[in-house]
């Protein structure tokens, strides 16, 4: 079974942790969320999320994916803990796929994984952060190797959508998109 890491920061995008978290469950994938600390997360609008688990007691598991919610002050948060770019680099290194929507984006290009890449993001969201090498799309949803990025709260189901394909397969994806009665463009 496919398993994916899900880190909750103090202030992240419940919209798209919410989102990712129940579309990739909708699809058998095996979703781990994981707090900074012991606390319940507030998230940005002030939903209060519960975290599975402690982000020090899911580093010992071993995931496929790992995936960044945005939001903010949670995308900072996330970025200013240096687990978390230590685990961005550990999935490279491994071959396997790390994710990032809205101003998330901005922890990889932090940690130097999107020199030469593809990428998207909520624009403005990595003002602060070097940039230099990045090709920038303005797309929904951009994929570069085992590098997915997303633009904000509007494409999270593109997003989630995206990784269980990733994942699982075209098959697959198609299998949870259906029920969701989704426009057809």
């Amino acid at each position: 079974m496919a398993s994916v890491l899900i880190p909750l920061a103090q202030g992240c995008e419940e919209l798209e942790a919410v989102t990712v978290i129940d579309l990739l469950r909708r699809a058998a994938i095996n979703v781990v969320t994981a707090g900074l600390d012991d606390k319940p997360v507030k998230a940005s609008r002030g939903t209060v999320l519960l975290p599975d688990t402690t982000l020090e007691q899911a580093m010992q598991q071993d995931f496929d994916m790992l995936v960044l919610p945005g939001g903010l002050p949670g995308a900072d948060h996330l970025n200013q803990d240096p687990r978390i770019h230590s685990l961005l680099k550990k999935f490279i290194e491994n071959n396997k796929y790390i994710a990032a929507i809205c101003a998330a984006p901005k922890v990889l290009a932090s940690a130097g994984l999107l020199k030469g890449r593809h990428a998207t993001c909520y624009p403005g969201s990595l003002d602060e952060v070097d940039t230099e090498g990045v090709m920038f799309e303005q797309k929904p949803v951009v994929i570069d190797g085992r590098i997915i990025t997303s633009r904000g709260p509007g494409t999270a189901m593109d997003f989630a959508l995206v990784l269980i394909e990733q994942l699982l397969g075209k098959a697959r994806r198609e299998e949870v998109e259906a029920p969701l009665q989704r426009p057809v463009a």
